[in-house]
């Protein structure tokens, strides 16, 4: 299924990013405003908790790592990558036919299939790993195709709400598709080399 493709396709990425961290860079600043790199994860980490809970129907009250939560890190204090890749397993596990069709309610889009949520969850993935990858120093390239499909979901969807994304950011003249994304998504990307 190509959201579903898209939506693990967009983990693995996050995960060479999260893998590519030394230990000592998790409390370092992250390009999300008040959040450190260990608080991006922590969020990261939440959602994945919601996709596990809400995948076969269960509920999930927990608001530690929702966007504009204070210090989301909290869920993720001790050793962070084993804390991100057991979550997301235990999300990955969950995600059956049925379960993309159930209908589920979310603050940003009211009620929706689980799929949709995944749509979000594949920018969100693409998105973080720049977050915590480009102020950690490493050279973030996002998969093309991911960040096309990205690009026109975002632009169909609206996800700027408080503690959200902010306002879109100008992107460079004849910026690639990457920085096109993250300019739309409230970031301020350094354009992609095509050099090294």
């Amino acid at each position: 299924m190509p959201i579903l493709d898209d939506y693990l396709g967009a983990g693995d990425g996050f995960d060479r990013i999260v893998t590519s961290l030394r230990p000592d860079q998790w409390d370092d600043p992250s390009a999300c405003t008040e959040w450190t790199a260990r608080d991006v994860l922590g969020h990261v980490v939440w959602g994945q908790e919601m996709v596990a809970h809400l995948a076969p129907g269960l509920t999930h009250d927990s608001q530690a790592g929702a966007p504009g939560a204070p210090h989301p890190g909290q869920l993720i204090i001790d050793s962070p990558v084993e804390r991100w890749r057991s979550a997301r397993a235990s999300a990955t596990a969950t995600l059956t036919p049925d379960a993309l069709d159930r209908i589920v309610t979310l603050r940003a889009f009211g009620q929706v299939p689980l799929a949709t949520f995944l749509q979000a969850l594949t920018v969100d993935f693409l998105a973080h790993a720049w977050d915590i990858g480009h102020p950690a120093g490493l050279d973030v390239r996002l998969d093309p195709a991911l960040v096309d499909r990205a690009l026109v979901w975002s632009r169909q969807h609206d996800l700027r709400a408080p503690g959200g994304l902010g306002p879109e950011q100008p992107a460079p003249a004849g910026a690639d598709e990457q920085t096109r994304l993250l300019a739309f998504l409230g970031r301020r990307p350094v354009p992609v080399s095509t050099h090294g």
